[in-house]
């Protein structure tokens, strides 16, 4: 199967730039949906699913390839292998903010900018870095994920989305965590929150806009200031919107963020 069915490539868009828009964890292309579209008419907008997401092939799932980030970045590369891919605009939201981070650096000439939405190089504290979580937090995060995921998930959903005013946003992250294969869910969840990219990011050299949401329990202020101060190229932009997931939550400031940077 042809790396564009394995992953569920959908390409739209009129204009003849890529911007290739990548899922968070738990999430799948349809988190795009509100967002995209506003770039159709001057870009060629390419969305897929990771491997375990959305209508993905299970089949291509590699445990060892996927025990940390750089095998979900070899993919993004693939993709744009396939379709001879250059000058890209990456589009990555939490986790896939990171990976398309290290596929930049992997392959630095295909990318013209990057857009990190809630990104986080790593997510426990250390020292004088904030990340958010300590270590024992993120052990029993991922004991409960391994037991239970399914109750993991209706409990974390709404918490990650926050909007506690807008139920129905957590109810949609829930649905979509639950639509996710467990097991893998799992794993990337460990290759996630176990991750550690601080050490990467001086070897960037894409420009990057930098979207931090406000009350982000996953990825707060200080992650993002820190990526700014750390990336030599990059611009911040620190969102009314609240929660972890702005392109459901506030569209509307995502996209304006977004066309001021691209």
């Amino acid at each position: 199967m042809s790396v564009l069915k394995q992953h569920n490539v959908k390409i739209a868009g009129q204009g003849s730039q890529p911007m290739l828009f990548a899922h968070g964890f738990g999430c799948d292309q349809n988190m795009w949906r509100f967002v995209a579209p506003a770039f159709a008419d001057q870009y060629q907008l390419i969305l897929f699913d990771h491997i375990g997401a959305g209508q993905s092939d299970l089949s291509a799932y590699d445990p060892a390839k996927y025990s940390t980030l750089d095998g979900y970045a070899d993919d993004v590369l693939a993709i744009c292998h396939e379709l001879d891919l250059t000058n890209v605009v990456f589009v990555g939201h939490s986790v896939s903010a990171m990976i398309g981070v290290l596929a930049a650096i992997k392959e630095p000439e295909r990318f013209d900018k990057l857009v990190l939405v809630g990104p986080s190089p790593c997510y426990i504290n250390d020292g004088e870095y904030v990340g958010g979580f300590e270590r024992e937090d993120i052990d029993e995060l991922l004991e409960s994920l391994e037991h239970n995921y399914l109750g993991w998930s209706s409990m974390m959903a709404p918490v990650i989305m926050g909007n506690g005013d807008r139920p129905e946003l957590g109810q949609e992250l829930t649905n979509s965590f639950c639509r996710t294969h467990p097991g893998i869910a799992r794993q990337f969840a460990r290759a996630t929150f176990l991750s550690d990219n601080r050490a990467d990011l001086p070897k960037l050299k894409t420009p990057a806009l930098i979207l931090q949401c406000s009350n982000d329990v996953i990825a707060p202020e200080s992650v993002g200031r820190y990526l700014h101060q750390t990336l030599a190229e990059s611009s911040f932009v620190l969102l009314k919107a609240s929660g972890h997931c702005p392109n459901l939550s506030a569209p509307q400031e995502t996209i304006a963020a977004m066309k001021t940077f691209v």
